[in-house]
């Protein structure tokens, strides 16, 4: 897999810094929680900016954002959510349906600039079993990145935000 090849810091997203300082706040210890969605496409310089964050918990860090995030349902699964900075930083104890084992979801995660990233394949896996009109670019993107030798052309960078 190609390196990470960002020329910015993660933390110069504004919803990443949010993120940073919610962890601190709320004391959430980083092995138990991954950010999913499209955060890995920034975290790998795939994207320029992010919508929205999308954050699967499990164990102490699920119950303690459960306890301090405003309620609510996802929309794909009706699983239970907790939200933050008026909705834009989402933590939910699974992944859009019961196939997605989110203990594995973080037990594998990616450890980028401190914070835990699910793996690119699991973000292209997601979002081809979507297929929605606003992922065919991190697909596109996703696909060359992963698979430099099926095609000649760098892998793109997505510069308009997307929802995870």
């Amino acid at each position: 897999m190609p390196q990470v090849h960002r020329s910015v810091s993660l933390a110069d997203d504004r919803l990443i810094r949010e993120l940073v300082e919610l962890v601190t706040k709320l004391e959430l210890d980083c092995r138990d929680f991954v950010v999913f969605g499209s955060g890995p496409l920034l975290a790998h310089g795939l994207r320029t900016h992010l919508r929205d964050v999308d954050v699967v918990a499990r164990g102490a860090v699920w119950q303690r954002v459960q306890d301090c995030g405003a309620p609510a349902v996802g929309d794909l699964n009706g699983a239970p959510m907790a939200l933050f900075c008026d909705g834009l930083i989402q933590f939910s104890p699974g992944w859009i349906s019961p196939e997605w084992d989110a203990d594995q979801l973080i037990d594998n995660a990616e450890m980028i600039e401190g914070l835990p990233f699910a793996r690119l394949a699991d973000v292209l896996r997601y979002k081809q079993a979507l297929d929605r009109p606003k992922d065919r670019a991190d697909i596109a993107a996703l696909n060359r990145w992963l698979n430099p030798g099926a095609s000649p052309a760098a892998p793109g960078l997505i510069s308009e935000p997307g929802a995870g």
